[in-house]
């Protein structure tokens, strides 16, 4: 395999790093990435294979930590989000837990925002529990929260902004000085917005984590995760857990996802587009007056946060209902949006999280975490904006 020379990458913009990093050609000098589908290498000598296990000599050896395909896909992902080096799981919550077991130990403490996907709440409330790992649950656009929920313990801090449902923010920079201040490493879940809207690292994050199955796969096709940060981080902290534990991801999702990024900039653009026109039009609906979140709206609280660190606002907006049985209604009367759990498909897609995607969640959780029982959730796809406006208009006539 030949790997192509990245050095000029930097000074080009996400849409061309996309298409000319990860490109790994072999001696057939195919155009597209190759898809490869092995479970092992081989060797030329017993002894080639003591130095490759060894480390003394590079190579791949087996496909649940070293893979062309899934390296590709690293390489494309560290490329956009500006990290040194990424590290690609089977899920994004493979990411997240990935992350959780490799960098925190029995008597270190997390702080959690309490906006985050009700399985990561989950697994901080379950698995990292019984590990004896303490997790505070915090506001996440509150930084005096943050600061004061530190202790000497305190390892990591781990948020989503924009949050999954609520579509709060966090002021990324602020809450990364704070962390800085104290040695505590701040990870971010930047699954809304991608790297094309948003680049945590560069605003002093020290990792990243996606669910690639979202946008950037982009058409609802395969599941992947993906962690980006620090070389020596991840390759020191991060990989040998994925070597061991085998949350890997596959090659041929790998290779999906990488002709996903390849069109992530044009897509986001179009996400973008219409999610703004639907959510500005959706504001002056009699029915909906003050209940559309979306970072970009002047209402949203933190508009002017989202003008400073995002670079559009995303395809993800909510509607806030008085009660479970409206949002019901304005669901189940939908004829064009597709009735699912995922986002960041080229569909529009909708869900009522507080009985889907946070349902497994204690109550108290999830009243604190912003999911109310009205809430519904749209992930606008890229269909004329006219005629998901218009969906949304009958069903409301229902509500």
């Amino acid at each position: 395999m030949k790997k192509t020379d990245n050095t000029d990458l930097r000074h080009w913009g996400s849409a061309t790093r996309a298409l000319h990093s990860g490109v790994w050609r072999s001696e057939q000098r195919e155009n597209s990435l190759a898809l490869f589908l092995t479970s092992s290498y081989i060797f030329e000598s017993a002894d080639q294979a003591r130095a490759v296990f060894a480390e003394e000599e590079g190579g791949n050896i087996y496909s649940r930590f070293t893979n062309p395909t899934v390296a590709a896909f690293e390489e494309k992902m560290a490329a956009l989000e500006g990290g040194e080096k990424t590290i690609a799981t089977a899920s994004g919550m493979a990411a997240i837990a990935t992350v959780f077991l490799s960098l925190l130990s029995a008597g270190d403490h997390l702080v959690l925002s309490r906006s985050v996907f009700g399985s990561t709440t989950n697994l901080a409330n379950s698995v990292l529990a019984r590990m004896g790992v303490g997790v505070s649950r915090v506001a996440l656009s509150d930084l005096e929260a943050w600061r004061k929920a530190i202790r000497k313990e305190t390892r990591m801090f781990f948020a989503e902004t924009p949050a999954n449902p609520t579509l709060e923010l966090v002021d990324i920079a602020a809450l990364a000085q704070l962390a800085n201040e104290h040695g505590i490493l701040l990870v971010l879940d930047n699954v809304f917005c991608t790297p094309c809207l948003q680049l945590p690292l560069a605003l002093g994050a020290h990792m990243t984590v996606h669910s690639a199955t979202k946008y950037l796969d982009g058409q609802g096709r395969v599941l992947g995760g993906a962690i980006v940060g620090q070389q020596e981080l991840l390759m020191k902290k991060v990989f040998p857990f994925l070597r061991n534990a085998g949350p890997s991801l596959s090659p041929f999702n790998a290779w999906v996802l990488c002709k996903g990024l390849e069109t992530l900039s044009l897509r986001m653009e179009k996400h973008c587009d219409n999610a703004e026109k639907v959510a500005h039009a959706l504001a002056q609906h009699p029915l909906l007056t003050g209940r559309v979140r979306y970072p970009g709206l002047a209402s949203h609280p933190q508009h002017e946060l989202a003008q400073r660190q995002m670079r559009r606002f995303g395809g993800v907006l909510c509607l806030e209902l008085e009660t479970r049985e409206q949002a019901y209604r304005l669901i189940d009367g939908l004829r064009l949006a597709t009735i699912t759990a995922n986002l960041g498909d080229t569909r529009t897609l909708v869900t009522h999280p507080a009985t889907t995607t946070h349902g497994k969640l204690a109550p108290q959780d999830r009243i604190q975490a912003g999911v109310t029982d009205g809430l519904v959730r749209f992930s606008i796809g890229l269909e004329d904006v006219e005629d998901i406006l218009d969906d949304i208009n009958q069903a409301l006539q229902q509500v």
